[in-house]
Order: C-alpha cells, then sequence, then structure tokens
C-alpha cells in the first residue's frame, strides 16, 4: 500500500502525553480515509515512550544525535509517505485536526506552515515573552530579511512533500531548525504557505525542552547567517556613505553644530568608519562566497557577476591608486613639516592632511590584501 502521509513526532521522554497524540493522528487517518504511518524520532527517551510508541504500532526510529533538529531529521528521512506532517508530541497540537494541511499540500504547496496567532494560543500555552516578544521578532526578522510572507517561523506544527524536504538539505540539529526549514524552503525557491492552528497548554507536568534565551538566540544568530546582506551588506553601506561624506565635510572645514564644534578629532572616527565599513564589504563577499560554495545559500546570477566585476588585475589597480594618493598626501605633509624648519605645526591644520594620508594607505593595502585572497577563492569560478 503506497502512503500519503507519515506523521513524525520527535520524542525524549513523553511518556504522559504520547499516546493520546498517537491515537489522535490514527483517528485522522481513518476519518479522512488516509494511508499513513506514524514515526517516533526517540531522541533517547527513558521514561518508556518506546514501550507506548511500539504497543500503539507506531514506527520507532532512534536518534542517537541529540537536538531537536536531529531527532526530526531521523524520523523524516525514514518516512514512506509523499508527505510528512511534523508535530510535538506533547499534546499541544492537535492531530485529528490535519487536514488543512493536507488540501494545501495536495494543492501543491511544497511547505504548509501553521500560524498560532491567527488560529490561536489557549490560555498558558504560550509563555508571555514568546508570545509578545520572541515569536513576534523573530517572526518579523525572517520576514524582513528573507521576504517571507509566513506570521509564525516557529509553530512547530508543519507540512512539506518528502521531495521538497530533500531539496531543503537541512543542517541544524538543534531548535533553529525550524526557522532553517522556512529559509531554505523559500531559497529553493519551493511554494509556501500557512494555515491558522490552535495550541494547546501542553500535558507534561515537567518543563519543556525549549530555553526561551539560548534557543532565542540560535533562532537570531541563524537568521542573521543566512542573510549575509543584513548582517554585513548594509552596515557595509551605511558605515561607508556617513564616513565618506563627514570626512570630506571635514577636510575642508570644521563643522559647528550650535556650541559644539567638529574638527580632525571628529574626523579620525569618520575615517574610520569608511575602514570599519570596507571591512564589514569584505567579509560580506568572503561569507557570500563560503556558504555559496558550500551549498548553504543556492548560486544566483549575482554571484556569477561578484567574479566578473571584481578581479585581481582591477583590485590591484584600485588598491596601488588609492595608496599612491596616501603616499603623496604624506609627502605634501612633510613638505608642510619641512617648511617650518621640521618644528612645531598646527595641528588643526596638518592633522586634515596626515589623517587622510593614514587613511588611504590602509585602505589601499587592504583593497590589495584582498584582491588578492578574492581572486584565490575565485580561481575555480575562472576555469
Amino acid at each position: 500500500m503506497n502512503i500519503e502521509l507519515t506523521v513524525v513526532m520527535p520524542c525524549l521522554n513523553e511518556a504522559e502525553t504520547l499516546a493520546i497524540c498517537i491515537k489522535k493522528a490514527q483517528a485522522f487517518f481513518t476519518a479522512e480515509n488516509i494511508a499513513g504511518e506514524i514515526i517516533i524520532a526517540d531522541n533517547g527517551s527513558t521514561d518508556g515512550s518506546i514501550q507506548i510508541a511500539e504497543q500503539l504500532q507506531a514506527q520507532v526510529v532512534h536518534v542517537k544525535e541529540k537536538g531537536y533538529g536531529s531527532a526530526l531529521k531521523g524520523g523524516i528521512e525514514t518516512a514512506n509517505g509523499t508527505y510528512i506532517i511534523m508535530a510535538d508530541a506533547d499534546n499541544s497540537y492537535d492531530f485529528s485536526t490535519l487536514l488543512p494541511f493536507i488540501v494545501q499540500l495536495r494543492a501543491g504547496y511544497d511547505l504548509v506552515v501553521g500560524n498560532r496567532f491567527k488560529g490561536g494560543i489557549k490560555t498558558g500555552a504560550m509563555p508571555f515573552l514568546h508570545k509578545y516578544l520572541g515569536n513576534p521578532v523573530l517572526s518579523f526578522i525572517g520576514k524582513l530579511f528573507y521576504k517571507i510572507e509566513i506570521g509564525d517561523f516557529h509553530c512547530g506544527l508543519r507540512g512539506f512533500t518528502k521531495a521538497a524536504f530533500l531539496k531543503m538539505d537541512l543542517k541544524t540539529s538543534g531548535m533553529e531548525f525550524a526557522s532553517e526549514m522556512i529559509v531554505k524552503a523559500k531559497l529553493k525557491k519551493l511554494k509556501i504557505t500557512e494555515v491558522p492552528t490552535i495550541l494547546h497548554p501542553d500535558g507534561r507536568s515537567r518543563k519543556p525542552h525549549l530555553n526561551t534565551w539560548s534557543d532565542g538566540w540560535r533562532h537570531l544568530r541563524f537568521l542573521s547567517l543566512y542573510s549575509p546582506n543584513w548582517l554585513f551588506l548594509y552596515p557595509a553601506l551605511v558605515l561607508m556613505i556617513i564616513g565618506i561624506v563627514s570626512s570630506t565635510l571635514l577636510i575642508i572645514h570644521p563643522i559647528q553644530i550650535k556650541n559644539v564644534v567638529l574638527d580632525v578629532h571628529t574626523l579620525l572616527y569618520t575615517s574610520s568608519f569608511v575602514l570599519i565599513g570596507f571591512q564589514f564589504l569584505v567579509f560580506y563577499c568572503l561569507t557570500k562566497i563560503y556558504a555559496v560554495e558550500n551549498d548553504l545559500l543556492p548560486k544566483s546570477n549575482r554571484y556569477d557577476k561578484l567574479f566578473k566585476y571584481i578581479n585581481l588585475e582591477r583590485g590591484l589597480v584600485l588598491g596601488v591608486l588609492i595608496l599612491i594618493i596616501g603616499c603623496i598626501l604624506s609627502y605634501y605633509g612633510v613638505f608642510i613639516w619641512k617648511s617650518k624648519d621640521f618644528g612645531n605645526l598646527n595641528p588643526t591644520n596638518t592633522l586634515r592632511i596626515v589623517i587622510p594620508a593614514v587613511f588611504t594607505i590602509l585602505l589601499g593595502i587592504q583593497v590589495i590584501l584582498f584582491s588578492l585572497f578574492f581572486s584565490i577563492l575565485g580561481l575555480k569560478n575562472n576555469k
């Protein structure tokens, strides 16, 4: 018999609620006449959860590597269903109400995510910080960074096709697995939608495995690292634009804002903005290359153009030109000093020459070094 739907439940000591979850899923199969199977991805239970699952004729997959993501991957990889629905085994989600997910999957969607904010969150089902800070903020960041119209990035109830799961090639082992699934689905251009889902208070007497701060940080870290534009490129552009504009104005003359005078001391900081911004730009390029070459991010047309327009020869020419400007400014500064018989100088005047001289020398050397390293990374692309 061909299996249409596999329900996967990660399990780590869920004896209190596992049986009711399995029975609800089995009842759903019968009510909707669906050929289905239930896989319990056990992550080292010692409370009798394994025996409960076996007694109810659910398939138990033993996953040695610890973590929410590891357990789910272990269970999903053994699934025989065309469609897969995953959810926690703590009875916080009702396995008898999976039809909206099946409808959307049958309609051609690759990933269907539950939205607890649309479906309803029962009293006591979600901690205050998760409901009003963690989930809304992280979901907003996910929507902003990746342009995904999903309102609940961390809903544990979601369905997807087995083919889509293989395309996503998920890597993470912890709670950030939920974020990675949505991000990878978007990057792989899979069809994504969401359905309202009700979240109930879980039926466990112990504390949940989820750790508010550490797991929240793992989600945020993942969303940031998979979006080099927001992590490196945009800060680079902001710093460099602010630094270049403000430094240019300060080189011409001091800037007075009411009783505050910004002069060469401020110029030292504004010029450093440009250098810091350039470092961000370098890290953007290197992160992009690493992510693409290791299949963490898909290769785009813009990626190929990166090596087309940024090459060793152009980088060396630009770096040398900037370096020459720095040397000329340095010579001019020494010339002014010589005209004063190498005596005391007016710092306000000379630093307007010395700071740009040092800045351009540093920037020129950085451009040259980056061009050399970038060309090494691009050898494979130039074949």
